[in-house]
């Protein structure tokens, strides 16, 4: 996305001024947060440390599933479902970890001192967004809501179990920010109803309540075309700097080459296309296996490169500025697909399912047992969803990593390791068993 993001600290808090096409904010001055009454600069600063999370997903998401490989020592300990993924902490669990909090720390100034209700609905989606993939990645996480944390307490930082977060963070703030949003801001990379909607679904499918996930994903499925949502006709043009923020998008987090986030490594777009020395040849023969099974579908030219065995979804061309999908329209249908499934009504999952079959050039499913429909959805969100750090956390929620790696897996390695030097650095930190 063609933005220039400043960021400015400001003990005891931070500022961050950002320029966009369709938006342009800069803090009136700089303050402490007790005299401030223009929060959007604050509010800014919780989108740009979502930036810093983008790459360490994409790569736990497929690298540690059967859509990639690494090749070069240390980083093969992806593959191996061992202790060893701590020697990663400064390249993919440390920026993470610190990105998410940093956002969460910025949502919550907002939050707690805005009086702006929309710029605190777009906060609270953005602290829901942070502690989703915090607990994702790895499961118990510490809770703190308060712009100014008393540091000196450090049972602040005792991680608290993720069915807590869940229930207790995540899914009232989605809630909150589902009654304070609009859809005005889609195409315009904010925060909005309809992806407080699609993103809290998303959570109840993760945690098997497809009950209350049907409800949300339906508001999604049949809202879109009246927010101006829709699955784009050609798959191809879903990805790439020139179809950054297109109908299909519903969230995305912006990126941009002039800008400097919590990241410091290659880039996601680097590791799916085999720019990084230690994946050159990132894919999975499995996933490859997988496209064969299925000669007619579209997004195997858009999704796979045999010939130098790298994914070509995030074009290298302009690859710096690829915003990084957090939510699409198809993975939404899917997500649908599969509640209305594990809710009994298979019939309507399949209509769902062969609408993004049917873009892909392929004739409707043959599946007709719920088990069969199950396992059909869970196979399109693969072909669909490769190389958008997906495929890990499906098969987690699903509980076919054994059967999908081919291999059994210690549980424990489910999760990934908290960082080292959170742990070091206070008592009140533990580490995930394992590890």
């Amino acid at each position: 996305m063609r933005s220039i993001y400043y960021i400015i600290l400001v003990a005891p808090m931070l500022f961050f001024t950002a320029c966009y096409e369709d938006l342009e904010q800069f803090p009136s001055n700089i303050a402490s947060s007790e005299s401030l009454t223009d929060f959007s600069g604050v509010l800014n600063a919780a989108y740009y440390y979502q930036i810093g999370t983008a790459t360490p997903m994409a790569v736990m998401g497929d690298f540690r599933a059967d859509n990639a490989y690494m090749f070069e020592a240390p980083y093969d300990e992806f593959d191996k479902f061992g202790p060893g993924l701590t020697a990663m902490d400064d390249q993919f669990f440390g920026p993470l970890y610190t990105a998410a909090y940093k956002s969460i720390l910025s949502a919550n100034n907002v939050i707690e001192n805005s009086s702006n209700a929309t710029e605190v609905g777009e906060a609270k989606f953005l602290r829901a967004l942070a502690y989703f993939k915090l607990v994702r990645v790895f499961g118990d996480v510490a809770i703190n809501l308060s712009a100014t944390p008393d540091i000196t307490d450090e049972s602040i930082l005792a991680r608290q179990r993720a069915a807590d977060v869940y229930s207790s963070v995540i899914i009232p703030d989605l809630e909150a920010a589902i009654a304070a949003l609009d859809n005005s801001g889609l195409g315009a990379g904010r925060a909005t109803k309809l992806a407080a909607q699609g993103m809290l679904g998303k959570v109840y499918v993760q945690i098997g309540n497809f009950g209350s996930a049907e409800s949300q994903l339906a508001a999604v499925v049949n809202g879109a075309g009246a927010a101006g949502v829709e699955l784009q006709a050609n798959f191809a043009e879903v990805f790439g700097f020139s179809y950054d923020l297109n109908p299909e998008i519903i969230y995305a987090t912006q990126v941009s080459s002039s800008i400097v986030d919590e990241y410091g490594f290659s880039e996601f777009w680097s590791w799916s296309g085999g720019l990084d020395t230690k994946s050159l040849e990132p894919l999975d023969a499995d996933l490859v296996a997988a496209f064969d099974a299925s000669p007619d579908d579209l997004r195997r030219a858009v999704t796979i490169d045999t010939d130098v065995m790298a994914s070509p979804k995030f074009p290298q061309a302009d690859g710096p500025d690829h915003d990084w999908i957090e939510l699409r329209l198809a993975d939404v249908i899917l997500l649908y697909a599969e509640a209305l499934n594990e809710n009994g009504n298979s019939s309507a999952a399949l209509t769902e399912l062969n609408k993004i079959r049917a873009r892909a050039g392929l004739g409707d499913s043959a599946a007709s047992s719920q088990s069969d429909i199950r396992t059909a959805i869970q196979d399109e969100r693969r072909l669909e969803l490769a190389f958008e750090g997906q495929r890990w956390f499906d098969l987690v929620r699903t509980g076919t990593v054994d059967a999908e790696m081919g291999e059994t897996i210690d549980p424990r390695y489910h999760l990934f390791p908290i960082p080292v030097s959170e742990v070091l650095a206070s008592d009140a930190i533990t580490q995930n068993d394992g590890y």
